[in-house]
């Protein structure tokens, strides 16, 4: 996810509380979905598909803070 942010991420991810917890569950939300898709837990299709918005939803709230950080360093 984002490799051209790559560095930014490291650093955010032992500077900034919010992106660390953002990070974090996105990374639950992508491991919960893959467990579901692959069979090892139960979920509705509907289920799902909130589990994926939330996923994308994170997913934008860190780009915005990527885009954020990288703009003030330019």
């Amino acid at each position: 996810m984002f490799p051209e942010y790559r560095d930014l991420i490291t650093q955010l991810k032992t500077s900034d509380r919010h992106f660390v917890q953002l990070f974090d569950q996105h990374n639950e939300l992508d491991q919960r979905i893959k467990n579901i898709e692959s069979h090892v837990e139960h979920a509705t299709h509907e289920e799902v598909e909130v589990l994926k918005k939330e996923k994308l939803l994170l997913k934008d709230q860190m780009y915005a803070i990527l885009r954020k950080w990288q703009a003030a360093a330019t």
